[in-house]
């Protein structure tokens, strides 16, 4: 996985070359596209994915319900169904658009584009990928901030767009 090819962006969006993943991932700090999808059921509970301890990256933590790099040469909208496919069987149809914003860790830069969408809370499937996942409420989420419970992109995430995340429907 470390030598799949990802696009390098400028803060816009626009592609300005390629790296591997693991040159993405390795402290080069350049900016590359990842897709997330919040899914809610109609409680508006939301769904997160439980990451495995073998990722490298926050492993053991709760997740956004999808997240997953766009790959070079595919759009935001393909990589979103894809990867909702993948991680968690689905197929969503017209999810929102929410927005966008930089997120920088120690060893990354992404521009992440956030979406959201509505499913039954039976709908989701974890793949192989995740070590599982659940709907979580509000007053759950709440909780659990700063334990090291949730990873801290979500955390920011939930609170960027804590409004839109929180609306039924």
């Amino acid at each position: 996985m470390d030598s799949e090819l990802l696009p390098v962006v400028d803060e816009n969006g626009v592609a300005v070359g390629a790296a591997t993943r693991g040159e993405c991932h390795g402290g080069s700090m350049l900016l590359h596209p990842v897709v997330h999808l919040h899914l809610q059921d109609p409680d508006g509970r939301l769904y997160l994915q439980l990451r495995p301890e073998w990722k490298k990256i926050q492993p053991g933590r709760w997740d956004t319900a999808v997240g997953g790099h766009v790959d070079l040469g595919e759009c935001v909208a393909d990589a979103l169904r894809r990867e909702t496919s993948e991680e968690i069987g689905l197929e969503v149809s017209d999810p929102e658009f929410i927005g966008s914003y930089l997120f920088e860790s120690e060893v990354e830069r992404e521009l992440v584009y956030v979406f959201r969408a509505v499913a039954d809370a039976d709908a989701p499937r974890p793949s192989d990928e995740l070590a599982g996942g659940r709907f979580w409420t509000a007053d759950e989420i709440e909780e659990a901030f700063g334990k090291g419970t949730l990873t801290p992109n979500f955390e920011g995430e939930y609170r960027r767009f804590r409004q839109q995340l929180t609306r039924r429907g």
